[in-house]
């Protein structure tokens, strides 16, 4: 298997080409149901704690151009503003997206890094690097392939660890079930946002900080 292609999976298993299938008709925009209030079991949080007064609930993928656009011109104010001050609970979501073997092996990358190290926040730091490098934000920039290698280098993971943790399939199961979830709270695409359970259409600082700052204000 070449560098080029690690994340086509004819080893990664039947699920994963269940998941692709059943996602493969999803837009890539906001959708306008609600639901996803409490906490879920995978979740991946910063900020507040659980029960915290506010939640924010972000439905993302990492191949999801949107979702890059939002993380490299609204995450670093919204971040300031409500994360790094404990105002809220900020929580991310997985809904992988096309090409969705991409998006997949990403997340379970992120996961495996963070249970090699003991730090959700290795999680975050391989999620934030496949938005700020996506190629549709970054003309001439390496493709997903080359990307998920400069990765996985980078976290110091062999080609057969890295093979071993995109293959996984309890991790893959455990994504689907995760999906699944998202779909039964009405997420229909990428990114959408909910504070406390309700969505936010508008994805501006402006606009989230609006239901935002009403909930705080309660």
């Amino acid at each position: 298997m070449t560098s080029r292609t690690p994340f086509r999976f004819a080893a990664m298993s039947r699920r994963a080409a269940i998941t692709g299938a059943a996602l493969a008709a999803m837009a890539l925009s906001a959708c306008n149901s609600g639901g996803g209030a409490g906490a879920a079991e995978g979740d991946m949080a910063k900020g507040a704690a659980e029960g915290a007064k506010v939640t924010v609930v972000e439905y993302a993928s990492v191949t999801c151009i949107g979702c890059a656009a939002w993380e490299r011109d609204v995450w670093p104010e919204f971040r300031k503003k409500y994360v790094d001050t404990n105002q809220v609970r900020y929580v991310f979501r997985e809904f992988p997206t096309p090409p969705q073997d991409v998006a997949v092996a990403g997340f379970l990358l992120g996961r495996c890094a963070a249970a090699k190290s003991g730090n959700s926040e290795d999680y975050f730091r391989v999620v934030e690097d496949m938005l700020t490098s996506h190629p549709g934000l970054n003309p001439g920039a390496p493709g997903f392939p080359e990307m998920l290698q400069r990765i996985r280098t980078g976290l110091g993971f062999s080609q057969e660890e890295y093979l071993a943790c995109v293959t996984d399939e309890k991790a893959i199961a455990a994504m689907e079930e995760r999906i699944r979830a998202g779909q039964a709270a009405g997420v229909t695409g990428t990114p959408t946002f909910m504070v406390n359970g309700a969505v936010v259409a508008d994805r501006s600082l402006e606009g989230l900080s609006a239901a935002i700052d009403a909930e705080l204000a309660k």
